[in-house]
């Protein structure tokens, strides 16, 4: 999904992973605004990638067990970027915070994951 929407990885560090992602005729929603359904599948790859960088993925897995987002703004092209961060890195728990925000830095939606880590099998 992230390959057809054009998300992309632009920086990772230890507790954060940040992407950006084109807003135009695969993320457009039927007004021409960016889908709040696409800003989901960013805050979601984001958390979810950031959150295997924190397990040795040899004996874990991270699974997404509930994710939020409140859309605060509509944008209709250019480019939104991401930066998820994690709020809790529990053994069993992570949570993953991430905002995403416009070409001028204006905040457009907010997204809480949490993601369950659990043993490979």
């Amino acid at each position: 999904m992230m390959e057809y929407l054009g998300i992309e990885i632009t920086e990772v560090g230890d507790d954060y992973i940040c992407g950006k992602m084109p807003v135009d005729h695969r993320t457009h929603q039927p007004m021409g605004l960016l889908h709040g359904g696409a800003s989901v599948v960013l805050a979601e790859s984001l958390a979810s990638m950031g959150a295997a960088l924190q397990v040795d993925l040899t004996k874990k897995a991270c699974v997404g067990l509930e994710i939020n987002a409140n859309h605060i703004r509509g944008v209709r092209e250019g480019w939104v970027y991401a930066k998820a961060t994690a709020i809790h890195n529990g053994r069993s728990t992570q949570i993953w915070e991430t905002k995403i925000i416009n070409e001028a830095g204006d905040l457009l939606c907010i997204s809480r994951m949490t993601v369950a880590v659990i043993d490979k099998k």
